[in-house]
Order: C-alpha cells, then structure tokens, then sequence
C-alpha cells in the first residue's frame, strides 16, 4: 500500500505540478561567448563529459546488436546463475530485529518451592544487570514466558536494553548482549537459563525463533512414551548443523501425589463427592471468591490455606468437609495418597495432545533452513502415529512461502498487460519484461555477498518494488524505439537513436533511486535489518539494470521487433521527409 501511494502521489505531481515548475524554473541557455560563471562551467563541463559517455554507450549497443548471439547466450547464462543463487541463498521470514528489549527465563528441578525460585531470580537478575548495554530488568517469579505457564520452579525476566545510541558498538548488539547473558549464567548448574529475543510480530508466538509442535495424531502411547519420542527427537534435531538451539520444557517427571477419595465411605458418612474435591481444589490450590472495593481500588478475594498448611501431604488430615449430619469429618479418613511423576502440562494443538519445541538457527543458517531441517528429522525420527504442524511465526512463513510466486507471477503478469496495451503488440512488451530477472540477478548476488541477510519477505518486496523499476528503465528506450519504426525509420537506427537520447533520464533517475536507498543499507537502531535487506536489495538490482539492462534490452528489441513484424517491416511507406529528419551522424558515428 506505501509504494502504491507514493507511485500515484509521484505520478500526479509529474503530470501535473512539474510541467508547471518547468515553465517557471527553466531558462533559455546563455550565448556561447557570454562569460560563465563557475556553475555554468561546471555544467558546461559535465554535459561535454556525459556526451562523450553517450557516444561511448550507443557505439557499445551497435556492438552488442552485431553479436546477438553472444548476447542471448550471456543472457541464458545469467538466468542459469539467477536460478542457482536462488537455491543456495538462505531464505527466511522477517529478520530477528533488536527492539531493545529481550527475555530471560529459566527453570529449576521440578516441584522446587517458589521460594527457593524467587532467591534464583535475584541472583540472576543481579547478573544480568551488570552486564554492558543493559538498562533495568523486571522479573517475575512463577511464570514461564516461553510456555506462558505457571509453575513453582520458573521465572521470568523481562530486560530493557540501553538506547540505540548508546549501543553502536558490536559488543552491545542485541545477538551479543543475549551471549553474554547465556555466558554469565552459564555456572548456574541447577538451572536451565535461556536469554531469548522477542517475536518480530507481536501475537506470533513468545519469542523469536521456531515453533514446533510435536503431536500424537493417531498414537495411543502412554504420555512417558510420548516425552521419550520427544527427547529422541531433540537429540538428532541438535545435532543438525542448520540448528544453534533446540529445546522444550515438557517433562512427566514432575514429583506429585495421586490423592484417591473413598467414595463408598463418603456415601456411608453422607458426604457430598463433590465437597470433598471442592475442599482440596481450594485449599490446596485456590478458589476465586469475589471482589471489594476498598479506598477507590478493586481488590480480588482468593481463598486458599495458609502455606504452612499445604507444605505436605500430612496436611490433609486438619482439612474437614461437613457431612449431611452437620459433622466435620477429616479428609484423612476419606482419600489415601500416592507419590508419583506426572506432567505439570500437558498442552493440545489442533485436538491433538502436543509438545511445543522452540529453538532458533545457528548463525550463518537463516530460519528456513531451519524449518527445512525440522521436516527433516521429523520424516526420520518420528515413529508411526506421530506427527508435526508448525505455529506463530514458522506457519506463517510457511504460508507466506507458498504465496510467493504467486505474488511474483501476478506482478509479472500485469506489467505483461500494460505493457501489451500500451505498445498494442502481445511481442514487444518480452523486450521490457527481460529486464526484470536482469535486475533480479544483481539483487540476489549482492544478498549473496553479505552472508547476514537472507531471502526473507523484506527481500521479496524489494523485489516487486524492483519489478516496476527495471521496467521503467527499460520502457524508456523501447518507447521510443517503438514509435521511429511504426513511422517507418529502420528498426537499427531506431534502436540507437533511442539509446542515445534515452541514456540521460535513465541514468539520472536510476542514480537518483540508487542514492536514496543508501541510507536504508547502511542503517542502524530499530529494524535496521529489515531496511538492510530492502535497501541492499534493490541497490543491487538498480545497479545491474542501469549498466547490463540497458545494452541487453535494446538487443532483445532488435531481435523481438524483427520476428514479429517480419514482411511488414519491408513494407512500411517510409516518408522521405521523416527519413531526412533521422539522426545521420549518431548513426554513421556509432556503427563506424
């Protein structure tokens, strides 16, 4: 929608408010001997030193006309080379961005009391605030950010990082500072500590990385069975190249006690069933209540046993439920218990019982590699019964990655129809559209030289926007190639009287948009990776399609306008006056 507008807004103001500037602006040119002042030379210089470049660029598209063939085959070679780069680059969704802010979350043993967790926070909270580029830090004790869970033995971190400004440095990059963080922990041995980044898309997920889920779609295993299907999973996954971490905090051996209630005893006492499982859900867990008001603040009512009286499983015996008699009756004497390990989550995704694994790329790989490697190990692995889907942000880029060449050939196809309208020829319009994969071909060599960015969806906008912009260079000499030979002048001289003309606003344009997204290649601070991957993109695709697109399409003209009008050509009334008005000197000069 942003580059649909400004394209309307910058075609209006040049149909409309920029004729009326040039007949404000512009002058009519000084006398030859009237003395210059130092911009007038300048210019005067520069138009001498453009002219000789014309000269020198018409002369090499003469060339280039005379050995077609090697063209065409250089051109077969360049779609070749586009092909292969394709394949071997890294492709990805949306770029980890540093938005100055990450996650650390941890875990101890299973069934660990919340104090004990609460003294682990402190200490790690300590740590990560003495760490360079770190601003404040926020925990919270009893939530698993990752799992979005709340267990005993978890914690979470939220932390701010410095300005932008003040963390230009390498050192004090968002990748850094969360190596560090793992580094300074990495001594803590009863916990499993993990510094992570936030989603790039808010809602997609907790984190930055992958998110797999691991189901039982048509296995009846036991859930210990399904945990060890998992770890089996995780080991091969980890040794994956494409994979810097994978992880999950699903486990069935978290210590708990199977309570068993009497009920034949509960039915003889005149107990009520569902009294004695309501009196355990809330003092051994809690139970909501209501709310109050108090000084103009909500205040919320939970009801639950003191800690001292949950500490143990002894406790139940000082818990009562009344009977129909109106008699307190310990539980005691109603349940027996069992100590044993079970899970504290069991999560389902689609139905099905599930075990999310999150993990990212190891540096160098991009996330679908990642992604390539997951299906991988999954087809190897995974026993019968047992299958995958991806969540957040990894189904999205799966989605996104189906629709792209749709994308693509939609784009390609209404430039094709516009083009075939404006020229009335269902041929010439393939001279134009041949500058696209051109354009394409130094995009993906120059995301290939900076191993960092991938093929990701800020590429692939580039790309479209790169569509638009090739064709416009191309469209510039086509057009008025096209219109010499429908008014009878030679296909050639046609050819290189609109390279010759055309060269100027082509050059000066592309050179314009080539300085403009300078700054998003070299930028820094929030989503600097994003506007690197756009603007290196299309630096690269404007600088092959203003210096090999414009000899390849004036060949490719030649060649499509030849075939396709055939006879025709030899039977076009050529009036002598427009004969006379052909450039003779810029013909003789560049083909001699």
């Amino acid at each position: 929608i942003t580059i649909a507008v400004s394209v309307i807004i910058s075609a209006f103001v040049a149909l409309s408010l920029t004729p009326a500037l040039c007949t404000l602006m512009l002058k009519p040119s000084k006398d030859a001997a009237a003395k210059k002042n130092w911009l007038e030379k300048f210019f005067v210089w520069f138009n001498k030193v453009f002219g000789n470049l014309t000269s020198s660029y018409t002369r090499g598209v003469g060339k280039s006309i005379r050995a077609t063939p090697i063209v065409l085959i250089m051109l077969v070679c360049l779609f070749v080379g586009l092909y292969f780069l394709f394949q071997n680059k890294p492709s990805g969704f949306i770029p980890t961005e540093d938005e100055g802010r990450l996650y650390v979350t941890y875990e101890l043993p299973e069934a660990t009391s919340t104090e004990r967790s609460k003294a682990m926070l402190l200490e790690v909270m300590r740590r990560v605030k003495s760490i360079p580029g770190v601003k404040t830090v926020g925990g919270l004790a009893g939530l698993n950010i990752i799992t979005f869970s709340n267990k005993s033995n978890a914690g979470t971190m939220f932390v701010q990082l410095a300005p932008w400004s003040d963390r230009e440095t390498k050192e004090l990059q968002l990748s850094s500072i969360i190596a560090s963080i793992q580094k300074n922990t990495a001594d803590i041995r009863e916990a499993r500590i993990l510094a992570i980044g936030p989603p790039a898309i808010p809602g997609l997920g907790a984190t930055a990385g992958f998110t797999f889920e691991l189901q039982q779609t048509g296995s009846t295993d036991s859930i210990q069975k399904f945990e060890t299907v998992a770890r089996n999973f995780l080991a091969v996954l980890n040794k994956r190249p494409e994979i810097g971490v994978a992880y999950t905090f699903f486990t069935t051996h978290t210590p708990s006690y199977q309570v068993n209630v009497d009920r034949e005893k509960a039915k003889q006492l005149g107990i009520n069933i569902n009294d004695v499982y309501s009196t355990l859900s809330t003092l051994l867990g809690s139970s909501y209540v209501n709310d109050f008001n108090l000084y103009g603040r909500n205040f919320r009512v939970v009801a639950q046993a003191d800690s001292s009286y949950r500490s143990s499983i002894s406790e139940l015996g000082k818990y009562y439920v009344r009977n129909s008699q109106g008699s307190m009756v310990p539980l005691s004497s109603l349940v027996t218990s069992k100590l044993i390990e079970s899970p504290s989550l069991i999560s389902h995704y689609n139905i099905y019982r599930s075990v999310e694994i999150n993990g990212s790329p190891k540096p160098g790989f991009s996330s679908g590699q990642a992604l390539n490697a997951l299906k991988e190990v999954a087809a190897q692995t995974l026993p019968g019964g047992y299958g995958y889907e991806f969540s957040g942000l990894s189904r999205e880029e799966l989605k996104a990655g189906s629709s792209t060449i749709i994308i693509f050939s939609i784009s390609i196809i209404f430039v094709f129809l516009f083009l075939a309208a404006l020229y009335e020829s269902w041929s010439v319009p393939f001279s134009v559209l041949f500058a696209v994969p051109i354009g394409a071909f130094g995009s993906i060599l120059t995301l290939t030289f900076i191993p960092s960015l991938t093929n990701n969806i800020y590429a692939q906008i580039g790309l479209i926007t790169l569509i638009g912009l090739a064709a416009k260079n191309a469209i510039l000499i086509v057009e008025f190639a096209k219109e010499r030979v429908d008014r009878g002048v030679d296909v050639l001289a046609a050819t290189l009287q609109a390279v010759n003309l055309r060269l100027r606003p082509i050059v000066m344009t592309s050179l314009a948009f080539i300085l403009g997204v300078l700054p998003l290649a070299f930028a820094s601070g929030a989503a600097a990776e994003s506007r690197k991957t756009i603007g290196w993109t299309v630096f690269g695709g404007m600088i092959a399609a203003t210096t090999l697109a414009i000899f390849v399409v004036p060949v490719l003209f030649v060649l499509i306008t030849k075939i396709s009008y055939g006879k025709k050509l030899k039977r076009l009334n050529v009036d002598k006056e427009n004969e006379a008005n052909v450039d003779k000197k810029i013909f003789d000069s560049n083909l001699g």
